[in-house]
Protein backbone atom coordinates (compact mmCIF):
# COMPACT_ATOMS: atom_id res chain seq x y z
CA UNK A 1 0.00 0.00 0.00
CA UNK A 2 1.87 3.52 -0.92
CA UNK A 3 1.32 6.41 0.55
CA UNK A 4 -0.89 8.15 -1.32
CA UNK A 5 -3.52 5.25 -0.26
CA UNK A 6 -2.98 5.35 2.99
CA UNK A 7 -3.48 9.30 2.97
CA UNK A 8 -6.87 8.29 1.25
CA UNK A 9 -7.76 5.71 3.94
CA UNK A 10 -6.81 8.64 6.93
CA UNK A 11 -9.75 10.66 5.38
CA UNK A 12 -11.66 8.28 5.05
CA UNK A 13 -10.93 7.35 8.62
CA UNK A 14 -11.58 11.16 9.40
CA UNK A 15 -14.99 11.33 7.69
CA UNK A 16 -16.22 8.66 9.97
CA UNK A 17 -15.40 10.18 12.81
CA UNK A 18 -17.20 13.26 11.75
CA UNK A 19 -20.45 11.21 10.75
CA UNK A 20 -23.50 10.44 12.38
CA UNK A 21 -23.50 6.57 12.09
CA UNK A 22 -25.22 4.70 14.60
CA UNK A 23 -22.12 2.58 15.43
CA UNK A 24 -19.55 5.45 16.17
CA UNK A 25 -22.53 7.22 18.23
CA UNK A 26 -23.39 4.12 20.20
CA UNK A 27 -18.97 3.29 20.94
CA UNK A 28 -19.00 7.49 21.94
CA UNK A 29 -21.16 6.88 24.35
CA UNK A 30 -19.74 3.24 25.61
CA UNK A 31 -16.05 5.52 25.97
CA UNK A 32 -17.99 7.82 28.42
CA UNK A 33 -19.59 4.68 30.15
CA UNK A 34 -15.82 2.93 30.67
CA UNK A 35 -14.01 6.30 31.52
CA UNK A 36 -16.41 9.24 33.20
CA UNK A 37 -13.54 11.74 32.59
CA UNK A 38 -14.70 11.13 29.29
CA UNK A 39 -17.96 13.42 28.90
CA UNK A 40 -19.27 13.93 25.77
CA UNK A 41 -17.94 17.68 25.03
CA UNK A 42 -14.43 16.73 25.84
CA UNK A 43 -15.10 13.53 23.21
CA UNK A 44 -16.37 15.99 20.83
CA UNK A 45 -14.03 18.27 21.08
CA UNK A 46 -10.92 15.32 21.06
CA UNK A 47 -12.51 13.99 17.48
CA UNK A 48 -13.12 17.14 15.94
CA UNK A 49 -9.54 18.23 16.40
CA UNK A 50 -8.22 14.82 14.85
CA UNK A 51 -10.60 15.43 11.80
CA UNK A 52 -9.35 18.84 11.09
CA UNK A 53 -5.84 18.84 11.90
CA UNK A 54 -4.75 14.89 11.39
CA UNK A 55 -6.91 13.55 8.79
CA UNK A 56 -6.88 16.23 6.53
CA UNK A 57 -5.84 14.79 3.21
CA UNK A 58 -4.43 18.19 2.23
CA UNK A 59 -2.61 18.36 5.41
CA UNK A 60 -1.55 15.20 5.31
CA UNK A 61 -0.26 15.66 2.01
CA UNK A 62 1.75 18.16 2.86
CA UNK A 63 3.16 16.76 6.15
CA UNK A 64 4.41 13.61 4.23
CA UNK A 65 6.18 15.90 1.73
CA UNK A 66 7.92 18.01 4.94
CA UNK A 67 8.77 14.76 6.32
CA UNK A 68 10.27 12.87 3.64
CA UNK A 69 7.77 10.35 4.18
CA UNK A 70 8.97 8.20 0.89
CA UNK A 71 5.82 6.95 -1.54
CA UNK A 72 6.25 2.84 -0.61
CA UNK A 73 8.11 1.59 2.59
CA UNK A 74 11.79 -0.69 1.88
CA UNK A 75 11.72 -2.10 4.70
CA UNK A 76 8.18 -2.28 7.17
CA UNK A 77 9.47 -3.42 10.74
CA UNK A 78 6.50 -4.14 13.37
CA UNK A 79 6.14 -1.49 15.88
CA UNK A 80 4.83 -1.91 19.45
CA UNK A 81 3.05 1.25 20.83
CA UNK A 82 1.97 1.37 24.23
CA UNK A 83 -1.08 4.55 24.26
CA UNK A 84 -1.55 6.30 27.72
CA UNK A 85 -5.12 6.59 28.13
CA UNK A 86 -5.57 10.04 30.06
CA UNK A 87 -7.49 12.00 27.18
CA UNK A 88 -9.74 10.39 24.28
CA UNK A 89 -7.58 9.39 21.72
CA UNK A 90 -4.91 10.72 23.25
CA UNK A 91 -2.23 7.95 21.52
CA UNK A 92 -3.82 8.47 17.92
CA UNK A 93 -0.68 11.13 16.77
CA UNK A 94 1.68 7.92 17.84
CA UNK A 95 -0.27 5.59 15.23
CA UNK A 96 -1.06 7.71 12.66
CA UNK A 97 2.53 8.66 12.27
CA UNK A 98 3.00 4.89 11.90
CA UNK A 99 0.92 4.30 9.88
CA UNK A 100 2.01 7.16 7.59
CA UNK A 101 5.50 5.93 7.16
CA UNK A 102 4.22 2.44 6.17
CA UNK A 103 4.95 -0.04 9.69
CA UNK A 104 2.35 -2.20 10.85
CA UNK A 105 1.42 -1.20 14.16
CA UNK A 106 0.71 -3.44 17.44
CA UNK A 107 -1.30 -1.68 20.28
CA UNK A 108 -1.38 -2.06 23.43
CA UNK A 109 -4.55 0.24 24.47
CA UNK A 110 -4.87 1.65 28.20
CA UNK A 111 -8.11 0.00 29.77
CA UNK A 112 -9.05 4.11 30.51
CA UNK A 113 -8.92 4.87 26.41
CA UNK A 114 -9.99 1.41 24.99
CA UNK A 115 -13.35 1.48 23.07
CA UNK A 116 -12.81 4.47 20.74
CA UNK A 117 -9.49 3.48 19.10
CA UNK A 118 -10.81 -0.13 18.96
CA UNK A 119 -13.64 0.59 17.64
CA UNK A 120 -11.78 2.57 15.24
CA UNK A 121 -9.57 -0.43 14.00
CA UNK A 122 -12.19 -2.80 13.53
CA UNK A 123 -14.14 -0.40 11.37
CA UNK A 124 -10.73 0.45 8.83
CA UNK A 125 -10.37 -3.76 9.05
CA UNK A 126 -13.97 -4.38 7.84
CA UNK A 127 -13.28 -2.08 5.44
CA UNK A 128 -10.33 -3.74 3.79
CA UNK A 129 -9.12 -7.05 5.71
CA UNK A 130 -5.47 -5.81 4.56
CA UNK A 131 -5.28 -3.24 6.79
CA UNK A 132 -5.67 -5.16 10.01
CA UNK A 133 -1.72 -5.73 10.20
CA UNK A 134 -1.51 -1.68 10.70
CA UNK A 135 -4.21 -1.67 13.63
CA UNK A 136 -3.45 -4.64 15.30
CA UNK A 137 -4.59 -4.48 19.00
CA UNK A 138 -2.99 -6.60 21.45
CA UNK A 139 -2.13 -7.50 25.17
CA UNK A 140 1.33 -8.24 24.59
CA UNK A 141 3.83 -6.97 22.37
CA UNK A 142 6.49 -9.39 22.06
CA UNK A 143 7.06 -9.85 18.15
CA UNK A 144 7.48 -6.08 17.47
CA UNK A 145 10.58 -4.89 16.24
CA UNK A 146 10.27 -1.04 17.86
CA UNK A 147 8.83 0.68 20.54
CA UNK A 148 7.09 3.62 21.08
CA UNK A 149 5.96 3.93 24.65
CA UNK A 150 4.14 6.60 26.47
CA UNK A 151 3.62 6.94 30.44
CA UNK A 152 4.67 8.07 34.00
CA UNK A 153 8.23 8.30 34.94
CA UNK A 154 7.80 5.30 36.98
CA UNK A 155 6.50 3.37 33.93
CA UNK A 156 8.59 4.83 31.76
CA UNK A 157 11.95 2.65 33.52
CA UNK A 158 9.55 -0.33 33.05
CA UNK A 159 9.59 0.21 29.33
CA UNK A 160 13.71 0.74 29.52
CA UNK A 161 13.83 -2.62 31.14
CA UNK A 162 11.05 -4.69 28.78
CA UNK A 163 12.61 -2.42 25.68
CA UNK A 164 15.92 -1.26 26.01
CA UNK A 165 17.62 -3.77 23.38
CA UNK A 166 14.87 -2.51 21.20
CA UNK A 167 14.91 0.91 18.72
CA UNK A 168 12.23 2.42 21.00
CA UNK A 169 11.16 6.11 21.97
CA UNK A 170 9.75 6.31 25.27
CA UNK A 171 8.14 9.27 27.03
CA UNK A 172 7.46 10.44 30.27
CA UNK A 173 5.56 13.17 32.51
CA UNK A 174 5.41 16.65 31.11
CA UNK A 175 3.21 19.22 32.01
CA UNK A 176 2.36 22.92 30.61
CA UNK A 177 3.75 26.19 32.15
CA UNK A 178 2.01 29.85 31.01
CA UNK A 179 3.72 33.24 31.73
CA UNK A 180 1.77 35.89 32.38
CA UNK A 181 2.59 39.90 32.56
CA UNK A 182 -0.57 41.25 34.05
CA UNK A 183 -1.57 42.90 30.89
CA UNK A 184 -3.32 39.97 29.54
CA UNK A 185 -6.97 40.66 27.64
CA UNK A 186 -9.30 39.20 28.65
CA UNK A 187 -9.63 37.06 25.40
CA UNK A 188 -5.69 35.63 26.49
CA UNK A 189 -7.33 35.06 30.00
CA UNK A 190 -10.49 32.93 28.70
CA UNK A 191 -7.87 31.15 26.12
CA UNK A 192 -5.70 30.43 29.12
CA UNK A 193 -8.62 28.95 31.35
CA UNK A 194 -9.22 26.76 28.63
CA UNK A 195 -5.86 25.71 28.16
CA UNK A 196 -5.81 24.79 32.21
CA UNK A 197 -9.29 23.51 32.06
CA UNK A 198 -10.06 21.02 29.03
CA UNK A 199 -9.79 17.51 30.05
CA UNK A 200 -10.17 18.28 33.27
CA UNK A 201 -6.41 19.22 33.38
CA UNK A 202 -5.61 15.50 33.19
CA UNK A 203 -3.23 16.02 29.71
CA UNK A 204 0.28 17.27 29.34
CA UNK A 205 -1.04 20.11 27.20
CA UNK A 206 -2.68 21.31 30.53
CA UNK A 207 -0.98 24.30 32.18
CA UNK A 208 -0.51 23.37 35.69
CA UNK A 209 1.80 26.05 36.70
CA UNK A 210 1.84 29.31 36.60
CA UNK A 211 4.83 32.41 36.51
CA UNK A 212 3.71 35.82 37.21
CA UNK A 213 4.82 39.38 38.18
CA UNK A 214 5.07 39.87 42.16
CA UNK A 215 1.53 41.86 42.77
CA UNK A 216 -0.58 39.92 39.87
CA UNK A 217 -3.96 40.86 40.46
CA UNK A 218 -5.56 37.36 40.21
CA UNK A 219 -9.12 38.20 40.04
CA UNK A 220 -9.87 38.45 36.35
CA UNK A 221 -7.96 35.50 35.34
CA UNK A 222 -10.34 33.56 38.36
CA UNK A 223 -13.64 35.04 36.46
CA UNK A 224 -12.13 33.95 33.06
CA UNK A 225 -13.01 30.51 34.34
CA UNK A 226 -16.78 30.89 34.67
CA UNK A 227 -17.47 28.80 31.66
CA UNK A 228 -15.56 25.58 32.97
CA UNK A 229 -18.24 26.00 36.07
CA UNK A 230 -19.84 22.76 33.95
CA UNK A 231 -16.15 20.54 35.49
CA UNK A 232 -18.41 20.32 39.18
CA UNK A 233 -20.67 18.18 37.56
CA UNK A 234 -18.52 15.52 37.16
CA UNK A 235 -18.56 13.87 40.92
CA UNK A 236 -14.78 12.61 39.98
CA UNK A 237 -13.30 16.36 39.70
CA UNK A 238 -15.78 17.94 42.22
CA UNK A 239 -13.96 15.04 44.98
CA UNK A 240 -10.67 15.80 43.86
CA UNK A 241 -11.35 19.16 44.26
CA UNK A 242 -13.02 19.29 47.40
CA UNK A 243 -10.04 16.92 48.63
CA UNK A 244 -7.83 19.20 47.99
CA UNK A 245 -9.44 22.43 49.47
CA UNK A 246 -9.44 20.46 52.50
CA UNK A 247 -6.07 19.60 52.33
CA UNK A 248 -5.54 23.69 51.84
CA UNK A 249 -7.49 24.66 54.41
CA UNK A 250 -6.00 21.72 57.13
CA UNK A 251 -2.42 22.95 56.54
CA UNK A 252 -3.74 26.59 57.02
CA UNK A 253 -2.31 27.49 53.28
CA UNK A 254 -3.13 30.64 51.34
CA UNK A 255 -5.30 29.51 48.42
CA UNK A 256 -7.83 31.24 45.91
CA UNK A 257 -10.51 29.35 44.21
CA UNK A 258 -13.04 30.34 41.18
CA UNK A 259 -15.47 27.10 42.59
CA UNK A 260 -13.41 24.80 39.72
CA UNK A 261 -10.05 25.66 40.53
CA UNK A 262 -7.83 26.37 43.86
CA UNK A 263 -4.44 28.19 43.05
CA UNK A 264 -1.96 27.86 45.63
CA UNK A 265 1.69 29.37 45.47
CA UNK A 266 4.02 26.19 45.10
CA UNK A 267 6.93 25.74 43.10
CA UNK A 268 5.75 22.56 41.69
CA UNK A 269 5.45 22.03 38.15
CA UNK A 270 2.85 19.02 38.22
CA UNK A 271 -0.42 19.95 40.42
CA UNK A 272 -3.18 17.59 41.39
CA UNK A 273 -6.53 17.85 39.49
CA UNK A 274 -8.61 20.58 40.43
CA UNK A 275 -5.34 22.90 41.56
CA UNK A 276 -2.93 25.28 39.54
CA UNK A 277 -0.05 26.14 40.85
CA UNK A 278 1.89 29.50 40.71
CA UNK A 279 5.13 31.24 41.72
CA UNK A 280 6.17 34.70 41.49
CA UNK A 281 8.77 36.51 39.56
CA UNK A 282 10.64 39.96 40.01
CA UNK A 283 12.61 40.74 37.14
CA UNK A 284 11.68 39.29 33.76
CA UNK A 285 15.03 38.20 32.94
CA UNK A 286 14.54 35.31 35.86
CA UNK A 287 11.70 33.79 33.67
CA UNK A 288 13.79 32.09 30.59
CA UNK A 289 16.55 30.73 32.73
CA UNK A 290 13.79 29.26 35.76
CA UNK A 291 12.22 27.71 32.50
CA UNK A 292 15.57 26.26 30.94
CA UNK A 293 16.21 24.86 34.16
CA UNK A 294 12.72 22.83 33.78
CA UNK A 295 12.51 22.03 30.69
CA UNK A 296 12.51 18.32 30.21
CA UNK A 297 8.95 18.99 31.80
CA UNK A 298 7.58 21.32 30.21
CA UNK A 299 5.67 20.52 26.79
CA UNK A 300 3.81 23.97 26.35
CA UNK A 301 4.96 27.29 27.34
CA UNK A 302 1.72 29.41 26.90
CA UNK A 303 2.67 33.15 27.11
CA UNK A 304 1.87 36.13 24.69
CA UNK A 305 5.22 36.26 22.03
CA UNK A 306 7.84 33.66 21.94
CA UNK A 307 5.81 30.66 23.02
CA UNK A 308 1.84 28.98 22.37
CA UNK A 309 -0.59 31.19 21.97
CA UNK A 310 -3.20 31.53 24.81
CA UNK A 311 -5.93 28.79 24.28
CA UNK A 312 -4.31 26.90 21.40
CA UNK A 313 -2.67 24.43 23.50
CA UNK A 314 -5.20 21.90 23.06
CA UNK A 315 -5.05 21.94 19.53
CA UNK A 316 -1.52 21.12 18.45
CA UNK A 317 -0.26 20.56 14.82
CA UNK A 318 0.61 17.59 13.06
CA UNK A 319 4.29 18.91 13.33
CA UNK A 320 3.63 18.87 17.32
CA UNK A 321 5.66 16.41 18.85
CA UNK A 322 5.13 14.88 22.32
CA UNK A 323 8.51 16.00 24.14
CA UNK A 324 9.74 17.37 20.96
CA UNK A 325 10.72 14.78 19.79
CA UNK A 326 10.15 13.65 15.90
CA UNK A 327 8.74 10.06 16.05
CA UNK A 328 8.44 9.97 11.97
CA UNK A 329 12.53 10.60 12.24
CA UNK A 330 12.64 7.78 14.43
CA UNK A 331 10.15 5.23 12.46
CA UNK A 332 11.75 6.29 9.38
CA UNK A 333 15.06 5.28 10.52
CA UNK A 334 14.05 1.78 11.32
CA UNK A 335 16.07 -0.89 9.55
CA UNK A 336 15.76 -4.85 9.63
CA UNK A 337 17.80 -6.40 12.56
CA UNK A 338 20.93 -8.28 11.02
Amino acid sequence: MNLTARIEWAGRLGAYMRSEEPDWLRTRQRAQDNNPWFIPAFIQQAVDHLCASFLDPEKLTAWADSESIPPTPSAPQTVGLVMAGNLPLVGFQDWLCTWMVGHPARIKLSGQDSVLFEHLAQQLARWEPRLAPYVQLAERLTGSDAFIATGSDNTARYFEYYFGRYPHLIRKNRTSVAVLTGNETPEELEGLSADMYTYFGRGCRNVTHLLVPRGYEFLPLLQAGKSFAFLSDQHKFKNNYEYQLAICILNKEYYMSNDICLFVERPGLHAPIGVVHYQYYDRPEEVEPWLQQQADQIQCRVRRTGGTPFGTTQYPSLTDYADGVNPVKFLLSLQPAR
